[in-house]
C-alpha cells in the first residue's frame, strides 16, 4: 500500500489543450458495498467493473479475512463467494485498511453485530480520523470497543453475541455513519431505524434492497429521512456493473474546463443525484458541461459528460449542497482559481476529518501557488483570476484528493505546480496519470534535487 511507500512527487505544467474520450475507474463507494454485500449473501455474486485501488482492495482482503472467497478473473471480473449474513469468521490477524476510511467504518458496522472479535489499523493519516462517531452507535447495539484515546486507530472489537437493533438519529451529514449502523442492523433481530436529518449518497439503501433487504425509506413531518431496515434477512447474490466515480471524473472535468481549447468526454458516470453536487455547481459557475446518454443500470441513472473549456465566474455554493460534493471541494476550490471575482464555499466542516484536514491542506496549497483565499473555520473563499500563479510545492498530507486537485491546477497554471507525493494517488484513481496522458496533459515524476 502507498502509505509503506517512499513519497513519489508528481509536476504538471500547461501543455495545450486536452482533448479525448476517457472512462475513469469505477466509483469506490459502490465497489466497497458490492464486495461487502456480496460476501454477505448466500451464493456467488459477480462484480464488473471494480475501482481497483488500494482502498477498495483493502475491502476485499478484509472480507477474505472472514471467510468470503473473492477472486479476480482475466477479464478483471470480481467473483464473490459469499458466506451469509450471520456465519462470519474471526479474522486470524489484523485487519490493515491502510488510507480507506469508507473501508474501515462500513466494516466496522459489519462486524460489531456478529460474534467476532477484529482489530483495525490504518497508515498514519486514517489513524488520525475520528471512529468515534461509528463506534459510539455500535456500543449501544452491544460492541464492544477498545481504541486510542479519542477513539482513533488502532482499535478493536467484540461483536455482540445477542446485538441489539435501535434507533439512531445521525448527528451529522454522514453516508458512513448512517451505512454503518444500516449493516449493523443487518445482523440483528427486529427492525433497526436510522434518521437522517440531512440526505446523504443513498447508495447502501438502494444496494440492500437490491440483495433483498426489506428497507423502506420516507419523510417525516420535519422533513427528515426515516430509513427502516428488518433485521437478518438472506441477502440474494447479484450481478453488479459499477459505474465511473463521480469524484474522480471532478479531476478530468475542471481540468477540462481550466484549460483553454479543451474538449473531453467523460463515458459511463454515475449520476446519483446525492452524488452531483460538483457538476451543478460547475453549470452555475457557467461551464460548458453537457450530459448525454442517460441510461438507468442497477437501480441507479449513469451517463456520458462532455466538457468544453469554459470562462468561470465565481458563485457562492450554498451549504446544503456539501453532502453532495463533500469529496470534490478541493478540486472545486482549482477551479475556483480559475474563475472571476469570488467563491464562497460554506459548510465545510466536514473536511476538517477527511483524509487529512482537507480544509487547511487546500488552503495552503492556494497560498503556495499565489491564489488569494481565505480559510474560516468551516469555509473557504477563493479569489480567482491572480496573474502568475503556479510554482509550488503542495504538501498532500497521505491525500490522494489533494495530491489530484493541484496536480490539475498545474495543468492551467502560468508555473509548474508539484504534489509532494503522488504515491497515494492509488487509493482511488491508479489510472490518473495515463488517463490524463492519453487527452495530452504532461504529468511527470519531479526530479530530485541531488539528480
Amino acid at each position: 500500500m502507498s502509505h509503506g511507500s517512499s513519497p513519489k512527487p508528481l509536476t504538471t505544467r500547461a501543455a495545450g489543450p486536452l482533448t479525448g474520450t476517457i472512462r475513469v475507474p469505477g466509483d469506490k463507494s459502490i465497489s466497497h458495498r458490492a464486495l461487502m454485500f456480496g460476501a454477505l449473501a448466500v451464493g456467488r455474486t459477480t462484480v464488473t467493473g471494480l475501482l481497483e485501488s488500494e482502498d477498495v482492495l483493502a475491502t476485499a482482503a478484509a472480507m477474505r479475512a472472514v471467510g468470503a472467497k473473492i477472486e479476480r478473473q482475466d477479464d478483471g471480473l470480481y467473483v464473490v463467494d459469499g458466506i451469509g449474513l450471520g456465519s462470519l469468521l474471526e479474522p486470524e490477524s489484523v485487519i490493515d485498511f491502510g488510507n480507506a476510511g469508507t473501508g474501515v467504518r462500513l466494516t466496522m458496522g459489519i462486524f460489531g453485530t456478529h460474534d467476532i472479535a477484529a482489530t483495525f489499523v490504518g497508515d498514519g493519516s486514517l489513524s488520525k480520523r475520528p471512529m468515534g462517531r461509528v463506534l459510539d452507535p455500535l456500543r449501544e447495539m452491544g460492541t464492544n470497543v477498545i481504541a486510542r484515546s479519542g477513539d482513533r486507530l488502532p482499535a478493536s472489537i467484540r461483536g455482540a453475541k445477542q446485538p441489539l437493533p435501535m434507533t439512531y438519529r445521525v448527528p451529522m451529514a454522514s453516508a458512513q455513519v448512517k451505512s454503518a449502523v444500516l449493516l449493523a442492523g443487518l445482523n440483528c433481530p427486529g427492525e433497526t431505524t436510522v434518521i437522517e436529518p440531512i440526505a446523504t449518497r443513498d447508495h447502501t439503501e438502494k444496494m440492500l434492497a437490491g440483495f433483498g433487504a426489506e428497507i423502506s425509506v420516507t419523510l417525516n413531518d420535519a422533513g427528515e429521512r426515516v430509513i427502516k431496515l428488518k433485521g437478518q434477512p438472506e441477502l440474494k447474490p447479484q450481478d453488479l456493473e459499477v459505474p465511473g466515480d463521480p469524484s474522480s471524473a471532478g479531476f478530468p472535468i475542471v481540468a477540462a474546463l481550466i484549460v483553454p481549447g479543451s474538449d473531453v468526454t467523460i463515458e459511463n458516470i454515475l449520476l446519483n443525484e446525492h452524488r452531483t453536487g460538483l457538476i451543478t455547481t460547475l453549470i452555475e459557475m457557467g461551464g460548458d458541461i453537457e450530459i448525454v446518454n442517460r441510461r438507468h443500470s442497477g437501480g441507479e441513472e449513469i451517463g456520458d459528460i462532455k466538457v468544453k473549456a469554459s470562462q468561470l465566474k465565481g458563485i457562492t455554493v450554498p451549504a446544503k449542497r456539501a453532502p453532495s460534493m463533500i469529496d470534490e471541494y478541493p478540486v472545486l476550490a482549482v477551479a475556483a482559481a480559475f474563475a472571476s471575482g469570488e467563491t464562497h464555499m460554506p459548510g465545510l466542516d466536514e473536511l476538517r476529518v477527511k483524509e487529512s484536514d482537507r480544509l487547511a491542506a487546500v488552503a495552503r496549497g492556494l497560498e503556495a501557488n499565489g491564489i488569494p483565499c481565505v480559510e474560516g473555520e468551516d469555509f473557504l473563499t477563493v479569489t480567482g483570476g491572480a496573474n502568475n500563479i503556479g510554482g509550488g510545492t503542495v504538501v498532500t498530507h497521505l491525500d490522494h484528493r489533494i495530491a489530484m486537485s493541484f496536480l490539475v491546477l498545474g495543468m492551467a497554471s502560468h508555473k509548474p505546480v508539484t504534489a509532494d507525493d503522488g504515491a497515494v494517488i492509488a487509493t482511488s484513481f491508479p489510472t490518473f496519470t495515463s488517463l490524463f496522458s492519453e487527452l495530452g496533459a504532461k504529468v511527470q515524476e519531479t526530479p530530485s534535487e541531488a539528480a
